[in-house]
């Protein structure tokens, strides 16, 4: 090898050692049911089947809990397994009487899905848990299967908490929803079918600032024909805090 490089000579050789390394340890580390089946351990099958069933399903729930099921099947929780919230339930199948479920009555536990978190899309029933009702827990004033009957939430900031929240620091804090807002009795309920109405024209910001009504020297007031021209208010100042974009 004396035509190779000296420089060259130390490169192959640490080449050569990491090669071999890593054939051996590939060797002495791969399971020996390793590709039986592809790419895969063979014996892993095995090993999850002793593991046993803790499961059940929603299925095998329906046979002992059909009213349940019913009315959960009308509510916004249809789509959440049972064993979401009253854990794994094969053991309960087999012997009801011997292994009784988990029934959530802690304050801690509703919150992992409804407490306020910005992150969650506008709509989705959320509360600050130290805020609402403190002290209660939350199966006092909804049914977990049906949580929307009998009490639906009677205040918008229960589902919108980031815009009530930034409401709560503006000069419109005092300012009810349903001034601006239509909100029909079945939005409560179903607020995807039936959604609230948002103003359309300036008439609705009108009933406050207008300079030609009478109200309060503390409100804004502008001349409604020619301030803005053409473009709608909320164009310019966000309705739940318009003193802060100008």
């Amino acid at each position: 090898m004396n035509w190779l490089p000296q420089q060259v000579r130390p490169l192959l050789l640490a080449f050569a050692l990491v090669i071999t390394a890593f054939f051996v340890g590939r060797y002495l580390f791969t399971p020996e049911t390793f590709g039986q089946y592809g790419h895969y351990r063979a014996a892993a099958v095995d090993e999850i089947q002793a593991q046993g069933v803790a499961y059940a399903g929603y299925q095998a729930c329906m046979d002992c809990h059909e009213d349940v099921f019913a009315e959960r099947s009308k509510s916004h929780h249809r789509s959440i397994a049972c064993e979401t919230c009253h854990g794994p339930a094969a053991a309960h199948i087999e012997a009801p009487d011997e292994h009784q479920l988990d029934v959530p009555t802690e304050r801690d536990f509703c919150p992992l899905c409804h407490g306020y978190n910005i992150s969650r899309p506008t709509g989705f029933p959320q509360v600050i848990a130290e805020r609402h009702n403190p002290g209660q827990p939350c199966q006092d004033c909804h049914d977990p299967h049906n949580p929307v009957l009998p009490n639906a939430p009677a205040e918008c900031s229960a589902c919108h908490r980031n815009i009530y929240n930034v409401k709560l620091s503006s000069h419109h804090a005092t300012l009810a929803c349903t001034e601006c807002h239509i909100v029909p009795t079945e939005h409560f309920t179903s607020p995807n079918a039936i959604p609230a109405e948002k103003p359309r024209d300036r008439s609705v910001c009108g009933k406050c600032h207008d300079r030609e009504l009478e109200g309060s020297r503390e409100i804004p007031k502008i001349d409604l024909q020619s301030h803005g021209g053409r473009y709608l208010c909320w164009e310019c100042h966000y309705p739940h805090y318009p003193e802060a974009y100008q």
